[in-house]
C-alpha cells in the first residue's frame, strides 16, 4: 500500500472554509517545503449558491492555485452530520491515511452550525485515531493508528479570540485567488442572476481582509491568520516568539 504523509492536513466541513481560514498558511508552510491537503467533509450541497458539482470543480481549481498534494472529499451530509461513530470513523480513516504532524480544521464557534459542529466531530475523531482497537482500513489493508501532534482551529466569522497569529503577507494575493476559484459562492458578477447570500457581497471580502489586517497589526506585519489551541502549546526557543 502506498501512502501520501502530510506535514499538514486540513479538515473543513465545506469547500472554501479552507481557503477562507487558512490559504495563506497553508502557502506559506508549501513555501517551506512542507506537504499539505485538505479534504474537505461535505460537498457544501445545501448552499444557496451553485451545486455540489460546480463547487466539486471549484476545489480541484482551488488546489491547483494552493499547490496542494491532495484534497479529496468525504462526502458527508451537508448540514445533517453528526458526531457520531459513522462519521468519525470516515475521519479516522483520512487521518490514517495521511499520518499528518499537524491537523487544522474549523472554528470552535460560528454562525453557521455546521462549523462548530464540525470542529467537535474533527476533534474526537482525532483523538480516536490514535486508538489501535479501532480498526480501520484502505484498500483492504489494516491502517496503522496515528495522532498528531498539534490540533488548531481556524477563526471563521464570530470573534474569537487568537492563541497563535502567522504572518501571512507574502500569500495574500494568493489567498484571494484560491477563494475566487469558488466564483459561485462569493461576489462575482457574472452570477448576478443568483441569490444574493451573505458571504457574495463584495463587503463579505472586506471583512475577510479586515480581519487579515487587524491581526497583522498585533504582530507588526500586514496580514496575518489566525488559529487556537485546547491545549497549551509549546516552543523549542522564546525567539520563535518574535
Amino acid at each position: 500500500m502506498t501512502m501520501l504523509k502530510l506535514d499538514i492536513l486540513v479538515l473543513p466541513v465545506h469547500p472554501d472554509d479552507a481557503e477562507l481560514g487558512c490559504a495563506g498558511t497553508i502557502l506559506k508552510h508549501i513555501a517551506q517545503g512542507k506537504k499539505v491537503g485538505i479534504v474537505d467533509l461535505t460537498r457544501g450541497e445545501l448552499g444557496t449558491r451553485g451545486s455540489a458539482e460546480i463547487r466539486d470543480k471549484e476545489a480541484a481549481t482551488s488546489a491547483k492555485i494552493l499547490g496542494l498534494a491532495a484534497r479529496e472529499n468525504l462526502g458527508l451530509p451537508d448540514g445533517f452530520f453528526e458526531n457520531t461513530k459513522q462519521y468519525q470513523l470516515k475521519i479516522i480513516e483520512a487521518i490514517r491515511k495521511y499520518q499528518p504532524e499537524i491537523i487544522i480544521t474549523n472554528a470552535y464557534h460560528d454562525r453557521h452550525p455546521d462549523h462548530g459542529r464540525a470542529s467537535d466531530l474533527v476533534e474526537t475523531s482525532t483523538f480516536l485515531a490514535g486508538l489501535r482497537k479501532i480498526e480501520t482500513y484502505t484498500d483492504g489493508e489494516l491502517q496503522e493508528p496515528w495522532r498528531p501532534n498539534l490540533l488548531l482551529h481556524f477563526i471563521q466569522d464570530e470573534y474569537i479570540k487568537p492563541d497563535v497569529l502567522v504572518d501571512v503577507t507574502d500569500y495574500w494575493d494568493k489567498k484571494v485567488e484560491s477563494i475566487n476559484a469558488f466564483s459561485s459562492q462569493f461576489f462575482n458578477p457574472n452570477w448576478e442572476n443568483e441569490p444574493q447570500t451573505y458571504i457574495s457581497s463584495p463587503e463579505f471580502m472586506q471583512i475577510i481582509e479586515a480581519r487579515a489586517r487587524e491581526y497583522g497589526k498585533v504582530i507588526k506585519v500586514k496580514y496575518a491568520e489566525g488559529f487556537t489551541s485546547r491545549r497549551i502549546m509549546g516552543v523549542k526557543s522564546l525567539f520563535d516568539l518574535l
